[in-house]
This record gives C-alpha cells, structure tokens and sequence, in this order.
C-alpha cells in the first residue's frame, strides 16, 4: 500500500453547507458523497447534487455511495439501477459505493448476502463503472463471502485504532466517524485510500469517463523550447534536467551547453510521459514549472 490520500465522506448528515475549498485546503484529495439509499429515486440524497458540483468545483477527486436495505439479489439489481439513475451524467474519479451494513441483513445467511453484493455490484459493473464494497469489520468478516471481497474492492470501516484488525485486504479505510475537518461543521467521517483509483478508473474509461489512449493524452502546451534551439534558457533548463536526472526523474545523460538536442528531447519526452502527457518534445512555461517543483 505505497500510495495513502486522505478523503472525507458526507451525506444529508452534513448538509450543503461544507466548504469543499476548506478541505481542500486541509489537505484532503477525495470526497466519496451519500447519492441516497433503498430502491426508490424519491430516496435519494437532497444534498447530493449541491455537495457533488461544490465539490468538483473546489477540485476534489469524487466518488458516491448507495445505502443498502435490500433482503434478495432482486432487491439488490433495484437499487443499483436506481442508484445509477441518481448519478447519471456525471463523472467520478473515486469509485462508487455499495454500502451493505443494515440491522436487517444481519439475519441474512452469507450465501444471500453474497447474491446481493454479485447483483448490485455486477449491474454497476455491466454499465461501465468501478464499484467497490463498503462495510464494517465485524460483517465483513462473519456475512460476506471470500468471493466477493475477492472479486470487489474493500472499503472498510474500523474506527479508532491505528491500524484495522481487519485481515482482508482493502483499497479504502474509514478510520473514524469524529474527524474534525477544516470546512465541515460537526464530526465529519474519514478516510485513506491506498490506490490511485482515479488513473485506473480514466485509464479504463470507467465512471463517467471515456477510455484513455496513447494518442489521447493530453498536451502540456504547444510552444517552448524545442530540438535545435541554442540559448542561455536552454541551458538553464539542461541544468535542471541535470538535477532531475539526480533526483531519478529520469534517466538520459545530458552535457552542460545550450543547445536543445536529442538528449534533451529524450528527458523532456520522459518527463512528459511520467506526468502523463503526450510526448510533443516541448519544453515551455508549464513544463519549466513542473519540473522546478519536481526537483525542490
């Protein structure tokens, strides 16, 4: 688990009212938002759509979750439609959510619940989205099948401790339901997450998102320094290439002079890949900026 962001989740709980551009600010990258629960649209979240455009616009990553009360996979297949309906048209660089933790699917034996978690997340999956699974340690451990917490993504919620007792694995841990969080008024639930769900999920086109290819990466910009060009600016960005290549950013040798030539092409290009652009051989503005913060 080499990658851990911090997140936060909300719901009608929490209001319209969050300052996103606070949590931002507090060092917070994602917000996984409560689109509503049950199998009926009239049951989705009031705030959602207020709390899903705040957020966005504040630039955190998003991700939404559905509360389960289905008894039978039929139940299950219900609220996952509805739950797709509620969130149509929108992007979501998190995953999406079933939450299954209800008094009334504690009765339920492992083998239901296990039919409930394959219908709900199976439709989601059918539809294009990446879906994960959310639930304490206790049901994770005594209703949920191997299968299942093989098959989906674990979101796990074990408040309190330094580390879950938890021995399965997870992409997600809710840590604590009383953070107090820059921008949210109250006890405000908290997260890590150990993937960079949001490459995976724009590299496979899911969410919202269309399926990314080599030619489709975006460009950092259109005009800079090029192959051939001979000045002192050359030179100085050769100098932080240098340190770039030191700092193992990269590594293609360059000589210290002023000329832009194939070495400088290739580490330009190399760092251009690494930061997931397209490899145009420019070296402007941006990309100076870029590599000045990569190397500080």
């Amino acid at each position: 688990m080499a990658t851990t962001i911090k997140g936060i989740d909300v719901s009608h709980w929490q209001g319209t009212n969050v300052d996103f551009n606070k949590v931002k600010k507090a060092g917070y990258d994602f917000v996984m938002i409560n689109a509503g629960y049950g199998k009926y649209i009239g049951q989705k979240d009031e705030c959602f759509e207020t709390n899903y455009k705040k957020a966005k616009s504040a630039g955190l990553k998003v991700g939404a979750y559905w509360y389960s009360y289905a008894l039978t996979s039929a139940d299950a297949e219900l609220e996952a439609k509805v739950f797709l309906e509620a969130i149509k048209g929108k992007t979501f660089e998190m995953p999406i959510a079933f939450d299954i933790e209800d008094s009334t699917q504690c009765n339920l034996s492992a083998s239901t619940i296990g039919s409930i978690i394959n219908a709900f997340c199976g439709y989601c999956e059918k539809k294009n989205y990446y879906v994960m699974l959310y639930s304490y340690a206790a049901f994770l451990n005594s209703k949920v099948p191997s299968d299942c917490k093989n098959k989906y993504c674990v979101w796990l919620a074990e408040f309190d401790k330094s580390k879950p007792s938890y021995g399965g694995s997870y992409g997600m841990w809710q840590y604590t339901s009383k953070g107090s969080v820059s921008g949210v008024n109250g006890n405000c639930d908290c997260n890590y997450a150990y993937k960079d769900f949001a490459a995976i999920i724009k590299k496979k086109g899911l969410n919202g998102f269309k399926k990314q290819k080599n030619n489709e990466l975006p460009i950092l910009e259109k005009s800079g320094y090029k192959k051939g060009d001979k000045t002192s600016g050359v030179l100085a960005l050769k100098e932080m290439l240098i340190i770039a290549k030191a700092r193992k950013l990269h590594n293609v040798t360059l000589d210290e002079n002023g000329i832009f030539g194939d070495g400088t092409e290739k580490a330009v290009n190399a760092l251009l890949k690494k930061w997931g652009y397209k490899q145009t051989s420019i070296a402007g503005e941006k990309f100076i900026k870029k590599l000045a913060s990569a190397i500080k």
